[in-house]
């Protein structure tokens, strides 16, 4: 996820078949999302007032017009002396209105804030452009919450109720029932705990822990949905130690549980794709399908560039029991 992040030991290895779509592009990005208007691909990412790029054909990349020129209103509230370097976005198109979800954060802490703004269109040269910041969807404050109010997931259920999947270390990953509008939290609040990690007991609540998994995102597919989410040391270079796991259930909410049967509430988690021969780590993944083919999208430390966090593109295939398949 983003820089400068604490803690980890790699765990758990598991060899699946390769299915490469293709290999590094040579933008650099942390925590890719990816949404596609008419013929045109537009990649959202961390960076300064949110980066964003276009693409026609998800290999050569444009630059676009930062979302937000100034940081938020109200991110100094969140985390004081706010720099407008935003983390991690989450991008959906839904009543004819584009979504997107941001973290606004200070390093190593969960004082932090999901915050949402919309859009009617994605075309920065079309004369209705305009994003328009909503807020604070939801906080978390040190010391109150054993939870990290960044790496925001928009999702829905079978009855079109939307969902937003978020978190990182602490006490795991956690989902929480939106009203209709996305804005904000329906009421009465509805809370679930998705992922979770075993973290040491004596640790300070404001510490952000050894149970490191962070970055849920939710693809529904066969009948399931698939619970992706990041494990272990991102954006540290060569350190960097990051990789995907997977869980899946057939309620939004849960319980996920991996391959092997075991709760990703309990530390499971089936190995996705991790780093190797061609990046140190691998992770902050995405997943759409887009003209009937499945995607993953996430950023890896190139070995060849030093460790440079570029972006990954891959197709997604299934085995026989419906589990994705993706690797080095």
């Amino acid at each position: 996820m983003k820089l400068n992040k604490n803690i980890q030991n790699p765990f758990l290895l598991l060899t699946l078949l390769v299915c490469c779509f293709s290999s590094a592009q040579d933008i650099s990005v942390h925590d890719p999302v990816m949404i596609k208007q008419k013929d045109t691909y537009y990649l959202y990412c961390t960076g300064r007032g949110i980066s964003v790029f276009s693409s026609k054909d998800l290999k050569k990349w444009n630059k676009e017009p930062a979302i937000f020129k100034e940081k938020p209103v109200w991110a100094d509230s969140v985390a004081a002396d706010f720099k407008n370097h935003i983390w991690a976005p989450d991008i959906s198109f839904h009543n004819n209105t584009y979504y997107l979800y941001y973290s606004v954060s200070a390093f190593a802490k969960n004082t932090s804030a999901i915050g949402v703004a919309t859009n009617t269109t994605l075309d920065s040269k079309d004369s209705a452009y305009k994003w328009v910041d909503h807020g604070i969807v939801i906080q978390s404050v040190p010391n109150r919450d054993l939870w990290n109010a960044i790496d925001p997931n928009l999702t829905f259920d079978e009855n079109n109720t939307p969902w937003l999947a978020f978190g990182s270390f602490w006490e795991g990953l956690k989902m929480v029932k939106l009203n209709p509008d996305l804005l904000s939290i329906a009421q009465p609040q509805e809370w679930h705990t998705i992922a979770k990690r075993k973290r040491t007991f004596e640790l300070a609540d404001a510490n952000p822990g050894d149970a490191a998994l962070e970055a849920p995102f939710i693809f529904k597919k066969n009948g399931y949905y698939y619970q992706f989410l990041s494990w272990d040391l991102c954006c540290r270079g060569k350190e960097s130690t990051y990789k995907v796991v997977i869980g899946r259930s057939k309620n939004i909410v849960g319980p996920y549980i991996d391959k092997d049967g075991k709760l990703l509430t309990e530390g499971g988690g089936t190995l996705v794709v991790q780093g190797g021969e061609n990046y140190y780590g691998v992770g902050h993944n995405s997943a759409y399908t887009f003209d009937g083919v499945d995607y993953i999208f996430y950023h890896g430390y190139d070995v060849k560039q030093n460790g440079k966090p570029v972006l990954i593109v891959k197709e997604l295939k299934w085995d026989e029991n419906l589990w994705p398949i993706v690797t080095e």
